[in-house]
Formats: C-alpha cells, sequence, structure tokens
C-alpha cells in the first residue's frame, strides 16, 4: 500500500470490520433493510450534506458537496448492496448468519468500500462540484438499478455521469481491468413449457415424449451460436434446467426447461430471439407436441462511454501496484450481466473490475471478498473524484 495515502490506509481497519458485518448480515434482492439501515447511519455520521433512502424500495443516496460547487458537475458512484441464495461454506468467523444466503459476489465488500470513499470525500471535500454516493439494493436478478432511475435518480439530484466497481476474482490485488464499449453482456432469461402425451415406459409408441423433443431442441439451440451468428460476434445459449417426470416407467406428458442467452450485440440479439422461436416451436411442432416460450430481456448490454474509460484507466494507473502495467485494457468483454448497464444508458460513465486475487470464483459457496483490496477501491473511488471534478488552486 505504499502508493497510498496515509488517510487511506488509517481507516482500512474501519471499512474491514464493516464489510465482515455486512457480509456476516446477507440480504436478498430489495429485501435490504439491515444494510439499507447501517449504510444511511453512516452516510448521516461522515456529515453528507443530504442522505435519502427507499429510493427503489432500500436503495440509500448520500449527497457530499465540495468546497466549491462552481463547476456544476453531478458525478454519482454506485455499490450495489444484495446478496445470492446459497448457502456460505468458508467457515471464517465473519460467515454469513442467514441460512441459505451469502454474499457470493463481494457486494459487501462493494458497499464497504465506497462508505470508506465516502467518509474521506465527506471529511476533505477536495474538489469543485458534488458527488452522489448511491448505494443500490437487488442487482442479482431484481434489476435495482432501473428501479432507482425510475424513483428518480437522476433527476433528483442532477447526475451527469455514473461510475461502478466490481471485484474480480482471477486479477491480483492492486490491478484493474477495463475497456471502452461493451463490457458486459445483455442477458435473457427463457422458460419452455412442452406439453406432449404421456405413457408407461414400455411402450413409447404410445406417447409423445417430451423428453425425447427436449434433446432434439437442446441440440438444434446450439445451432444458434455455430450457424446463425457471425463467427466475429458473441452469443450464449445455455439451457441449464430441464424437469419432466418423477418415476422410472413413466414417459411424462410434459417438460419444462430453462436456460439463459447473452450477447453483446442488439441486431444478435433480435437474431437469435428469432431463431430461438423457430427452433423451439417447429422442434416442438415436428413430433407433435406444443411449446409455450417464455422469452424475457433481463439486463441491457453495459457499455463504457470512451472517454469515462479513459479517464478511470488514468486514475487506475495512479493507483495500481504497478503503475499502468497494473491495468489490463481488456482486448475483449465478458459474457456475464450487470443492471449497472442501466445507469450507463442514462449517464455516461464506466464500470472497472479490481483484483480480488486468488480466491474462489463469484457466485461460490467458497468466495470471499478479499480485504486487501479495500484500500485499492477507495484509492480508485477519491481518484475518480479528483479527476472528474478538479478543484482549481
Amino acid at each position: 500500500m505504499s502508493n497510498l495515502e496515509p488517510r487511506i490506509q488509517a481507516i482500512v481497519g474501519d471499512v474491514t470490520a464493516w464489510r465482515r458485518d455486512i457480509h456476516a448480515h446477507p440480504e436478498l434482492m430489495y429485501d435490504c433493510h439491515r444494510t439499507a439501515s447501517v449504510v444511511a447511519e453512516k452516510l448521516r455520521a461522515f456529515g453528507c450534506d443530504e442522505v435519502v433512502t427507499g429510493l427503489g424500495k432500500t436503495g440509500v443516496v448520500g449527497v457530499i458537496r465540495g468546497r466549491s460547487t462552481a463547476s456544476g458537475r453531478v458525478v454519482a458512484l454506485r455499490a450495489d448492496m444484495d446478496a445470492l441464495p446459497i448457502h456460505e461454506e468458508t467457515n471464517l468467523p465473519h460467515a454469513s448468519k442467514a441460512e441459505g444466503k451469502m454474499h457470493a459476489c463481494g457486494h459487501d465488500g462493494h458497499t464497504a468500500m465506497l462508505l470508506g470513499a465516502a467518509r474521506l470525500l465527506a471529511e476533505t471535500r477536495d474538489f469543485d462540484g458534488t458527488v452522489v454516493v448511491v448505494f443500490q439494493p437487488a442487482e442479482e436478478g431484481g434489476a435495482g438499478a432501473r428501479a432507482m432511475l425510475e424513483d428518480g435518480l437522476v433527476s433528483r439530484f442532477g447526475i451527469g455521469e455514473f461510475y461502478g466497481m466490481h471485484n474480480m476474482p482471477g486479477i491480483p490485488v492492486g490491478e484493474f481491468a477495463i475497456r471502452p464499449g461493451p463490457l458486459m453482456a445483455a442477458t435473457v432469461q427463457f422458460t419452455v413449457q412442452l406439453e406432449a402425451k404421456g405413457a408407461h415406459a414400455a411402450q413409447p409408441h404410445h406417447s409423445i415424449d417430451p423428453v425425447v423433443i427436449a434433446g432434439h431442441i437442446v441440440t438444434g439451440l446450439q445451432s444458434i451460436a455455430s450457424r446463425t451468428t457471425d463467427p466475429l460476434k458473441s452469443v450464449v445459449v445455455s439451457v441449464t434446467a430441464i424437469h419432466a417426470g418423477s418415476a422410472y416407467n413413466v414417459i411424462p406428458s410434459t417438460l419444462e426447461m430453462k436456460g439463459t442467452v447473452r450477447y453483446l450485440d442488439a441486431e444478435v440479439g433480435r437474431q437469435t430471439e428469432e431463431r430461438f422461436r423457430s427452433i423451439v416451436r417447429h422442434t416442438a411442432e415436428a413430433h407433435g407436441a406444443r411449446a409455450t416460450i417464455n422469452y424475457a430481456y433481463g439486463y441491457p448490454v453495459t457499455v463504457n462511454d470512451r472517454d469515462c474509460t479513459g479517464l478511470v484507466s488514468d486514475v487506475a494507473e495512479t493507483v495500481a501496484l504497478a503503475g499502468p502495467a497494473g491495468v489490463d485494457r481488456m482486448t475483449v468483454p465478458m459474457m456475464g450481466g450487470e443492471d449497472f448497464s442501466f445507469m450507463l444508458e442514462e449517464r455516461p460513465g464506466a464500470m472497472i473490475f479490481i483484483g480480488n486475487g486468488d480466491s474462489a470464483p463469484l457466485h461460490n459457496p467458497a468466495f470471499d471478498f478479499n480485504d486487501a483490496i479495500i484500500p485499492y477501491g477507495i484509492a480508485y473511488w477519491q481518484g475518480v473524484v479528483s479527476r472528474t471534478l478538479p478543484l482549481r488552486r
């Protein structure tokens, strides 16, 4: 941490304690009442000029005005607060106290790091403009970012830019990764219901077997990526669950299959839905069955603004342990989804990945946020404010 200012190093212990407390008390989706209360209480104690709760159901917003506000600029820094419905297997002293819930994606760390940054920003106010710290619920499938936007987040606080940060296992501690343009994929969740004809398993000729039909559908859907989509573009079609029947000697009459689609280009997304529906419907009909399709769009593509990305990349270089060599200018995006994309549709900005070191993967019962990255996250947030809202001496 030799390249980080003493003021940051002095609060790392406090921020670590906050992180572990949040980790021990995980909350799902919009049910972030305890976490939101802790966040709001701390923001008030820090002396934020305004603290607003209940935005997007359980979201919290803190407003910190600089020594000068002559620039009129308002920059938002965002962290997510919600956990996942996973049984924790870390056996750590600060492990989840809520059965079947855990912070398996590091949102506890995101929240704690932004709280640490808010504390220092409120103390120093060494910037020209206004910083809005946004603590968002329901990133994990609930579109909490969209809910906060629908509650007037942008217009109420006059936000001009949004910045986000997410930890990433596999990237060394003290390093970052970012790219301009598409960073993460758009998401779709689909459910297919097959209505066929059941029979005794010893008399398959009396059935219209939905299990066999599902097998043909799964195989057919793989042709979307391999034969429908330009090989220089990306799409993922994954069937992740199939449920049918309950007996070893009965061919079921119905079947349900679920899965996800990911893409980076709107035209690819449109084309994929068209092919998906055609393959499922016609495969079912060819076997004498009927398919009902629920194809639900989730999060849009996370697109980093080019200018904002350049700015925060420079910030990351000053924070990273290895300087410029500690910032990976990613050549390809990731196919995971992120609801920060809704905020980037409203205003320019950028999301960056901060290295979590050699930890378990995200969404894994053995995952834990690496507290060693806390000072780098706080320093990054401070750097973003200094660069976007410079105070003239």
